[in-house]
């Protein structure tokens, strides 16, 4: 039996080979995010490693955010003396850097990266764990010289004896650069400027008497833990955060890893899909390879093997195929990890393809999931093939199951699909978000699955109405196409399921995308009444210098600021919420236009007042006038009284959770030293708005990060960002049109093998090769649009209900964007026809007598 699966498996390698690329590309998603991501933690891991002091000490940071306030935190530059006394210290040193500083050269264009890692301003302390080493000309020195990065230098075209401009909290100053240092170690992407140590804290944090870190090394004999606790116990842990180099590493380690998470789960959800649609592949090919080998599998009966020799011999032949592809992609993967390796390498991130890091558990999860895959896959063909009676050798016909009854997968689908659509109205009747979010993916699992089970009993009824035309158009050619779709439902069902997976994701994520342009259109009408918005274009906090000049710019007649504050609040009901706070001038009601619930802006922009949202105060047992206590960084608290509370679909943007803002006073008392984070600006009277949008243009040239906005400009900001979201679900469309077309591609193949004698009576009939070409093709695209219309028409479904989910946070348009379903129905129909193209060809190409002595 041995012998006969391998022999059975060479013979049917050229069939076998698009199911194998189906294995090799969701091995090497797997292995590529594996490999990428653990070579980009041992690297970062090694640079924070060799560059952490032994003991850092900074200030105390409990309350992290993603929207900051602009301030810097800091500790007492005499501290360093204070250390450096201490018992096991050798040295000690005040640090004073500085990030998303802003730094421009003479031409106005920035010099740190558009996106992505930070450009850093820091002092100039040469020790043994610099990363980085003067390479050119001299260190700085007096406040107007500077150093710069090599990466950033060549990136950036800047040169010794250029002028760059630096923008700071304190405000702007220019510096000469006067020498190029180059890094060391691995260059993480940030762009850095480096300044005077003597002058540093003063040009960066605005005093010569502020650090942001102090730094200190073990004298020999001392353990950074023992420093730690000597350290600690001299000048105390309460206001101060102290870390060992290991503690900061995997810190630092913990921050990286976010990002290195998101490029991971994007990969492996690249991985799943393909993972998923090569299933259905898999388990067509062997299905209909099993269907061809009928009488083959007899003999083996006929001769004594049993249904286990024989169900044994198949899954012995997935199993090679499994090996074979998981090789194939375990290479593929290696190949992807360094062509990602380069990619970051375009953002600045400059990593060596040839310290790539495989780690054993790597090609072990390959390989599982390789030959799971198929395995699994394989399963239920090869219990059919040990179910080949001895008697089917006998039969001149091959048994391929199209005319067993559907009803098991009726009444399964029938279940399935029932108990999904009660989870997505439950979904779409629920009033909690984390409720409809969990039935929403309930839902959309089980329907998956039910329309997966039920899709050979659409086959029939829907394509005689797809390709009702078709006899009509193409006369007897269109008849027989259609019929040869019609005549195995199974596997056309099978074939069209890979592009319906896909397509229905598309399908849902264009539905919900497009809902939530529109709702962010009607919530911009609703809220936003400034002519214009004055923003960082990644959205961090500018310096007061910028401020200044736009209320001096001609024609500004208000501007309203507003600032970010991280606070923690807790709540009556005892729990703790860390977010952030949004601070505003007073006059907020005349840039925007706030719906409450209760109270207005002046109770909640009061001395000692706040406002949060109606729906987050009343899950928490927060009522109007109810005072709660607040957390801000540094240690401060306030209790603060509940002045109003807003109606979060009218309000939804004017904070993060909760919807907490408060006057901008109080921001500043509990947050000294605070950046804005945008403007709110309104022409003066007699100023018409493209005469104040020129001048906030002439104003905004030397600060290349911020930019003038009005409504239409401020969607657009929006719409971009929500398309980035659906670029990513088109990519993996992408991949699954991709494995869907080698299914159908194959299931054309096998099928024209299947049926080589008929082929070749029809054409001793007088069927030209053109005509044989012509009804292959329609044949694959009606099976290409059967699964469109199932993929589309749940993936509809998904997004209506994806919306009434939206609709919970205030997002309560709906839009389905029928251009995109149309596009994606006639791009099916191409697709149909590309796959055709080889099955087609290799079909007219038989020679007549020869397909009709075939067995």
């Amino acid at each position: 039996m041995l012998k006969a699966t391998l022999r059975s498996f060479l013979a049917h390698k050229g069939r076998l080979a698009l199911s194998a690329l189906a294995v090799v590309l969701s091995v090497a998603f797997v292995a590529g995010s594996l490999i990428f991501s653990d070579t980009v933690s041992r690297t970062f891991d090694r640079l924070f490693a060799s560059t952490a002091a032994d003991v850092t000490v900074a200030p105390e940071d409990d309350l992290r955010s993603q929207l900051p306030s602009g301030a810097v935190a800091t500790v007492p530059a005499s501290l360093a003396a204070q250390v450096a006394r201490v018992d096991g210290v050798a040295s000690a040193h005040a640090d004073v850097s500085v990030e998303n500083v802003t730094v421009v050269d003479s031409r106005r264009r920035s010099v740190g990266p558009t996106t992505g890692p930070p450009t850093i301003a820091r002092d100039w302390e040469v020790t043994g764990r610099s990363p980085v080493e003067l390479t050119s000309g001299h260190a700085p020195h007096g406040p107007d010289q500077a150093l710069v990065d090599a990466d950033t230098a060549d990136r950036k075209h800047v040169r010794i004896g250029d002028t760059l401009t630096v923008l700071a909290q304190p405000g702007s100053f220019r510096v000469q650069v006067v020498g190029i240092a180059t890094f060391t170690t691995t260059n993480p992407g940030a762009a850095l400027v480096y300044l005077d140590s003597a002058v540093a804290g003063e040009k960066l944090l605005g005093s010569a008497e502020r650090a942001t870190s102090i730094s200190a090394d073990a004298a020999p004999g001392v353990s950074d833990t023992e420093l730690k606790r000597r350290i600690g116990a001299a000048i105390g842990t309460g206001d101060y955060a102290l870390k060992t180099a290991d503690e900061r590493a995997a810190s630092a380690t913990e921050q990286l890893g976010t990002f290195l998470d998101v490029i991971k789960y994007v990969m492996l959800g690249f991985a799943g899909i393909a993972v998923l649609v090569g299933v259905f592949l898999i388990v067509n090919t062997f299905s209909m390879l099993i269907a061809q080998r009928t009488r083959e599998l007899g003999l083996l009966r006929a001769l004594g093997a049993d249904r286990r020799q024989v169900r044994r011999s198949v899954l012995t032949e997935a199993t090679l195929l499994g090996v074979a592809g998981s090789t194939l992609g375990l290479a593929v993967g290696i190949a992807l990890a360094v062509g990602l390796i380069r990619l970051m390498g375009v953002f600045g991130m400059n990593l060596r393809a040839t310290e790539l890091v495989v780690r054993w558990p790597t090609p072990v999860t390959a390989y599982v999931v390789g030959i799971g895959v198929t395995f699994v896959a394989a399963y239920l063909p090869a219990r059919r093939a040990a179910a080949v009676s001895p008697m089917a050798a006998l039969q001149d016909a091959e048994t391929s199951g199209a005319g067993r009854p559907l009803r098991t997968r009726a009444v399964a689908g029938g279940i399935v699909g029932a108990a999904g659509a009660a989870a997505l109205a439950g979904c779409v009747a629920s009033s909690r978000t984390a409720s409809a979010a969990s039935l929403l993916g309930l839902g959309v699992f089980l329907t998956l699955i039910a329309t997966v089970i039920a899709g050979p009993l659409l086959v029939r009824p829907v394509i005689r109405v797809l390709g009702a035309a078709f006899p009509a158009l193409f006369g007897s050619v269109g008849r027989m196409s259609q019929r040869n779709a019609l005549r195995n439902p199974r596997r056309t069902g099978a074939t069209a399921a890979a592009l319906m997976v896909g397509l229905a994701l598309v399908g849902g994520m264009s539905v919900a995308s497009a809902s939530m342009s529109k709702s962010f259109d009607r919530q911009i009408d609703r809220t936003l009444g400034a002519d214009f918005v004055v923003q960082n274009a990644n959205f961090m906090p500018f310096p007061q210098e910028i401020t200044d000049k736009v209320r001096a710019t001609d024609g500004v007649g208000l501007v309203v600021r507003q600032r970010f504050a991280p606070v923690a609040v807790r709540l009556p009901d005892g729990t703790r919420v860390k977010t952030s706070a949004a601070g505003y001038d007073p006059q907020i009601d005349e840039v925007a236009h706030i719906t409450y619930t209760a109270g207005d802006s002046a109770a909640a922009l009061a001395a000692g007042g706040m406002g949060m949202d109606a729906g987050f105060a009343r899950d928490h047992g927060v009522r109007a006038g109810s005072v709660v206590p607040v957390e801000f960084p540094g240690g401060r608290t306030a209790r603060l009284r509940v002045g109003a509370l807003t109606d979060q679909e009218q309000a939804e943007g004017f904070g993060p959770q909760g919807g907490l803002f408060l006057g901008l006073a109080t921001v500043e008392k509990y947050i000294p030293g605070g950046q804005d984070s945008a403007l709110y600006v309104n022409a003066a009277a007699g100023t018409g708005a493209d005469a104040l949008r020129a001048g906030l243009e002439r104003t905004l040239a030397p600060y290349p990060q911020v930019q003038a906005r009005d409504q239409a400009d401020y969607k657009k900001l929006v719409h971009d960002q929500i398309a980035v979201l659906l670029y990513l679900v088109y990519a993996l469309l992408g991949l699954a049109i991709v494995i869907a077309v080698l299914g159908v591609v194959n299931t054309l193949a096998l099928s024209v093998v299947e049926r080589t004698r008929e082929i070749g009576l029809l054409r001793a009939i007088g069927l030209a090769r053109r005509q044989l070409r012509r009804m292959i093709r329609l044949e694959s695209v009606v099976i290409a649009v059967f699964g469109a219309v199932l993929g589309l028409t749940l993936g509809l479904v998904w997004g209506v209900c994806t919306q009434q989910v939206l609709a919970l946070q205030g997002m309560t348009a709906l839009a389905i964007p029928w251009g995109t379903i149309v596009a994606v129905v006639i791009g099916s129909a191409v697709v149909g026809v590309a796959a055709a193209l080889l099955p087609a060809l290799r079909a007219s190409r038989m020679n007549v007598l020869a397909a009709i002595a075939h067995e």
